[in-house]
């Protein structure tokens, strides 16, 4: 069975940094794009950014662009969302997805951040950022 398990959150002071996890298992990383997803107090669920196992490549949300970048480990297991010069904007419940439909994230660009492509999700983790 396909299970993400996100980790990392916190609470933290504008201006700081955090850096989440996604641990995937149950699933061939190179066969699926994971994405983070966020959804702030009151709000949407919104995507913030994705990789794809296949090709690599990744795609970023122009609303956290130059701040969060995502990576991943050489095995497949982890993914990471690395977020710098975190804002109050920026509080809210940060998910992991995964998705089999997306084979190139950079190619599909903002399509890849639709939640709809995404099949398989994690629990959640709570990122607060205080002013």
């Amino acid at each position: 069975e396909a299970q993400l398990v996100e980790s990392g959150g916190g609470l933290v002071q504008a201006g700081e940094s955090l850096r989440l996890s996604c641990t995937v298992s149950g699933l061939s990383f190179k066969d699926y794009t994971i994405a983070w997803f966020r959804r702030a107090p009151g709000k949407e669920r919104e995507g913030v950014s994705c990789v794809s196992g296949g090709d690599g490549t990744t795609y970023t949300s122009h609303s956290v662009a130059g701040r969060f970048s995502i990576s991943r480990d050489s095995a497949g297991k982890t993914v990471y969302l690395q977020m710098n010069n975190l804002k109050p904007e920026d509080t809210g419940v940060y998910f992991c997805a995964a998705s089999s439909r997306i084979e190139s994230a950079q190619s599909m660009g903002v399509i890849a951040l639709v939640e709809g492509w995404y099949t398989v999700w994690g629990q959640g983790t709570q990122v607060s950022v205080s002013s």
